[in-house]
C-alpha cells in the first residue's frame, strides 16, 4: 500500500473528504475515535470542518442537552469528546492498560491503597451530583482524609491537591467525567449520568474493538504507532496485536504495518484543502510523520516531533503550511502560512475553508495569507 493509498483512506473515513457525509457530531467522534478537547474551541472545529453545517452551538447541544457526546479522559490521558454509544468500549480498554510509573516526587506519590481510596471517593462524590474541583476535592477529602487535599502538585504556576494525580485514573475506570461548566468553572459528574445502565466493555473485547477502529481510520500502522496515540507501552502494544485475529500485514511505503484483514480498499475522491486546529485527530492519528509532514512542514508545524500543538494547513493530505485564528467579538482574523506558492484554485479554496471557520464559530472570519508569528501550544 502506498501513501496516496492510504492518505486517500484515511481522509475519507476521516470525514474529511465530504462534508455532506453525515451532519452528527457523535458519528464524526466515534469515526475519528475521539476528538481532542484541551482546547473546547478547537475540539468545535475539529468537529465543524467535518461537516458542511455544523456549528459549536450543534457540538454543545450534543454534549450538554442531548449527551451523544461525553466530555471525558481519552487516549493520552488527555480531554477528549467522545460518543457516548462508545464510552463501554472507552473505559474498558482505557482501565485496562498498563499504568505508567508516577512522574511525581516521592512526597508527593500516593500509595496504591491511598490511589484506590480517591477514586472510590470519587466515584461516590459525583454519583448524583456536578462538583467544581473545590467542592470535590472537599468531599474526596472527607472520604479519604485531609492528605488527599494537601496542594503538593505542581500545575501551571500553582499547586493542586494531592488527589489530582488519580484523575486520569478515576475516568479511564469509569468513576467520573466532566460535566457542564458553571460560571466558567468545570465541574465534574458521573459517565452514569450521561449513560444509564453503563457497564464497561470486558477489557479484552473493548481493546480488541480500539486496535480494529484504529486501524479502520489510521491504518496501516504499526503497534508502536497505536501505542503512541493511545500513550500506552510499545512491547504491551506488540503482544495486544500479535493477540488478534483479525489483522493483516500489508507492505506500507517498504515498512511492514497493520490493517484489518480484508480492508484493502482505497478511496479515489480527490484530496481536500483544509484548515485542521490545534490537536486535530487527523494530525495526531496519522503515520508516518516524514509522509504527513514532509518537507519544511517537519520544521514548522511539529514541536519536538509532536504533532497537532500548531494548527495545520492541509493540501492534497499532507501539511502544506500553519494558520491561527483570532477573535475579537465576533471578528475572527484567521492567518494562514503555506509553506509553498498556492495556485488560484488552492486560493479560492482556502478562502472558503477561512469562511467556514466562522461560521463554526459563530463569527465573521477574515482571511490573510501571511507569516503566523503565534508560537506552538504547550
Amino acid at each position: 500500500m502506498t501513501w496516496a493509498d492510504a492518505s486517500a483512506r484515511r481522509l475519507a473515513r476521516s470525514h474529511l473528504t465530504d462534508a455532506t457525509a453525515t451532519d452528527d457530531p457523535a458519528r464524526i467522534c466515534a469515526d475519528v475515535l475521539g476528538i481532542h478537547a484541551q482546547v473546547m474551541s478547537a475540539a468545535e472545529l475539529s468537529i465543524g470542518v467535518r461537516a458542511e453545517a455544523l456549528t459549536r452551538t450543534d457540538v454543545r447541544d450534543a454534549l450538554w442537552h442531548r449527551r451523544t457526546l461525553v466530555k471525558t479522559r481519552g487516549p493520552r490521558g488527555t480531554v477528549h469528546l467522545v460518543a457516548t454509544d462508545d464510552l463501554p468500549m472507552w473505559i474498558g480498554a482505557l482501565s485496562a492498560m498498563p499504568r505508567a510509573r508516577s512522574p511525581h516526587p516521592e512526597h508527593v506519590r500516593m500509595t496504591e491503597e491511598q490511589t484506590e481510596q480517591v477514586v472510590a471517593a470519587i466515584a461516590d462524590a459525583v454519583a448524583d451530583a456536578e462538583l467544581t474541583v473545590d467542592e470535590l476535592t472537599e468531599a474526596i477529602v472527607q472520604r479519604a482524609g485531609p492528605w488527599a487535599g494537601d496542594r503538593v502538585m505542581e500545575a501551571f504556576q500553582d499547586k493542586w491537591p494531592r488527589w489530582r494525580q488519580a484523575e486520569s485514573l478515576a475516568a479511564n475506570r469509569g468513576a467520573l467525567c466532566f460535566g457542564p461548566d458553571r460560571a466558567r468553572r468545570t465541574t465534574y459528574t458521573s459517565p452514569r449520568r450521561w449513560l444509564p445502565g453503563f457497564r464497561p466493555a470486558p477489557p479484552d473485547e473493548a481493546l480488541s474493538a480500539l486496535v480494529r477502529r484504529f486501524l479502520q481510520t489510521y491504518g496501516p500502522a504499526t503497534p508502536a504507532q497505536f501505542a503512541r496515540w493511545l500513550g500506552a507501552p510499545a512491547g504491551w502494544a506488540t503482544t495486544l496485536f500479535g493477540n488478534q485475529s483479525e489483522l493483516a500485514q500489508v507492505d506500507f511505503e517498504g515498512e511492514s504495518a497493520w490493517i484489518n484483514a480484508g480492508d484493502t480498499g482505497t478511496a479515489g475522491d480527490a484530496a481536500p484543502l483544509r484548515l485542521l486546529p490545534y490537536f486535530d485527530s487527523y494530525l495526531i492519528g496519522c503515520h508516518p510523520r516524514a509522509a504527513l509532514f514532509s518537507g519544511a512542514a517537519a520544521a514548522r508545524a511539529l514541536t519536538g516531533g509532536q504533532a497537532g500543538n500548531i494548527p495545520a494547513l492541509l493540501i492534497d493530505g499532507r501539511v502544506g503550511g500553519v494558520w491561527h485564528q483570532r477573535r475579537s467579538g465576533r471578528k475572527i482574523a484567521v492567518t494562514v502560512e503555506p509553506l509553498a506558492d498556492l495556485s488560484a484554485g488552492q486560493r479560492e479554496d482556502l478562502q472558503v475553508q477561512a469562511v467556514r471557520i466562522g461560521q463554526i464559530l459563530d463569527g465573521t472570519a477574515n482571511l490573510t495569507v501571511g507569516k503566523v508569528d503565534v508560537g506552538a501550544h504547550a
